[in-house]
């Protein structure tokens, strides 16, 4: 492996924070499983885009790794597997773990107890494989974004094909306080990490890549750097980089670390493969890695399991639809100290409804807090401008003005100052004096926002069509017009062509009529003489005959 070693220059972001990160009490022990639950509900949606479709039905028996859903085409989607074997149990909607509170369809698989695989092989001779071929298997695999976003992984990687990126970007940051389950990935599973990458960077064809850690895990950073420096790659022009950067909150938002590491800064509106940069997750990477090299499609994932009211703060590796519940009850729950059940992190999490929904591959931690750790702000209060917000802000937005906007509900303003720029990040809300609530009134606009697009687009839709049905029934009439004046001009020229042919004969000569009946009268008299000298000699061949005898 070429490492670079000479120490890479970093820039830095706007903004920011500098928070306690609350990680020391779950990245100290090795990753545990979940026990195997009796039921498994595995939502159809666990991904950006469309809900993959089933193709199983009641009753079957499937085994672990099945493919039970597949990806729509066309569209965003990613196919869906069983976490476990045993029987299709049900196929409803089932409450799923989002802030929404709502249900999803789900398959509900009634587990056996065996955990028997479907068969399948680990690929062999990797490095022959294809950068298609690579692609095709993390689709197959159903293997999505890890980091959050839960943008399929495959459709990403085939699209970055075709931007000539120049550089691979893997964020390892983990900047949000308490999660550490990627921490814990980097410690224990480097080479798998590594491999990963490998992957990833065939995939998209990039020359370059670099790992963004943050400063506050150096055990991850000595793993992973063991792990480049003993594997042994065949291509020397492969270059992996491994850079640790300060640990500031939100160093893990995607152009904040691309911004960190290479000094570019991702244009309003516009994606890094548009400055031939694409960045993935370094847990995306471990799934690549067992997609491929195990042939194993995304059915568990590592889940920080931690809080207050935790006594057994750690990570855990869990099946894809096990019930929040029995993962926090393996952990250690301590109902009497449990305050708030949130999927996520203090700053960009949310609190789930209820803990009997299952976990999902965007669960990457249950932060359960006592009553004293994440307190619940007092009522709101005015804004007192005092700009701690646009501050803190690392997009370099005015939060005060698209928050005025948004409660004014003039959203054209407010995309007028970039509200899509802002990533949702929870510093100015973090920062506020006035506790006022700012990153769910930039959630409400968006929402908005978008809705309106949608109705706009289904009526642009709606027009369309409209159009083209007059459009189409103006040509069937013009070709109706057209056949019948056809029509007519045949008619015509026939009825036309009659009556000259009736002129032709009343034209005829008296003399020419005459003529033509005086044929006719000899041919009828010549007629009638044959056949009287026919008679004759008939009469005279009777008589000759009678004679003789």
């Amino acid at each position: 492996m070429n490492l670079i070693k000479h120490i890479h220059h970093l820039w830095s972001f706007p903004g920011g924070l500098k928070l306690d990160d609350n990680k020391q009490c779950s990245n100290q022990t090795a990753i545990s499983s979940a026990k195997l639950p009796r039921y498994l509900s595995i939502p159809l949606s666990q991904h950006i885009g469309q809900a993959a479709e089933p193709i199983v039905a009641l009753g079957d028996k499937v085994l672990k790794g099945q493919l039970l859903a597949i990806a729509k085409k066309e569209t965003i989607s990613a196919n869906i597997h069983a976490s476990s074997s045993g029987i299709i149990y049900a196929i409803e909607e089932r409450l799923i773990s989002h802030p929404s509170g709502l249900k999803a369809p789900c398959i509900i698989i009634e587990t056996d107890g065996y955990d028997q695989w479907v068969e399948h092989s680990p690929t062999d001779n990797i490095q022959s494989l294809s950068p298609q071929k690579i692609i095709e298997q993390v689709a197959d695999a159903g293997v999505v974004g890890l980091g959050g976003a839960l943008f399929p992984a495959a459709p990403k990687l085939n699209t970055a094909q075709h931007h000539n990126v120049e550089t691979l970007i893997i964020n390892a940051a983990e900047c949000e306080p308490y999660i550490t389950c990627d921490d814990i990935l980097m410690q224990k599973r480097p080479e798998e990490v590594i491999l990963g990458i490998l992957l990833m960077k065939k995939a998209v064809g990039a020359k370059n890549c670099l790992i963004g850690i943050e400063d506050n895990k150096p055990e991850a950073y000595q793993a992973l750097l063991g792990a480049i420096k003993g594997y042994k790659v065949p291509h020397s022009e492969t270059k992996i980089e491994l850079i640790q950067v300060p640990t500031r909150y939100p160093a893990g938002g995607e152009k904040q670390l691309i911004q960190i590491l290479t000094g570019q800064e991702v244009p309003s509106r516009k994606l890094p493969m548009d400055i031939g940069i694409v960045c993935h997750n370094i847990t995306t990477a471990a799934a690549i890695y067992q997609a491929v090299y195990r042939a194993e499609p995304l059915i568990s994932r590592i889940v920080t399991i931690t809080g207050g009211a935790i006594k057994r703060p750690q990570n855990i590796e869990v099946l894809i639809g096990t019930p929040i519940r029995e993962v926090l009850q393996y952990a250690g729950l301590d109902k009497e100290k449990a305050d708030k059940v949130i999927l996520g992190g203090p700053m960009m999490g949310f609190e789930i409804p209820s803990i009997d929904s299952p976990i999902s591959k965007a669960a990457n931690c249950i932060l359960v807090s006592n009553k004293d750790e994440l307190a619940t702000p007092p009522p709101a209060m005015p804004c007192i401008r005092c700009a701690r917000c646009a501050d803190s802000c690392p997009m370099s937005l005015l939060p005060q003005q698209i928050y005025w906007y948004a409660k004014a509900r003039d959203l054209d303003k407010a995309q007028e100052y970039h509200l899509f720029d802002c990533i949702e990040c929870g510093c100015c809300s973090y920062v506020c004096p006035s506790n006022i609530p700012l990153v769910q009134y930039y959630r409400y606009a968006k929402t908005e926002i978008l809705a309106e697009q949608y109705e706009r687009n289904k009526a642009d839709i709606a027009r369309e069509r409209h159009e083209f049905r007059q459009q189409r029934l103006e040509k069937a009439k013009l070709a109706k017009a057209e056949a019948s004046r056809l029509r007519k001009e045949k008619l015509a020229k026939k009825k036309a062509e009659k009556e000259a042919a009736q002129a032709d004969g009343e034209d005829a000569t008296d003399d020419q009529k005459k003529s033509k009946n005086a044929d006719l009268i000899k041919e009828a008299i010549a007629r009638s003489q044959a056949k009287k000298a026919l008679q004759k000699e008939k009469m005279l061949s009777d008589k000759d005959t009678h004679s003789k005898e």
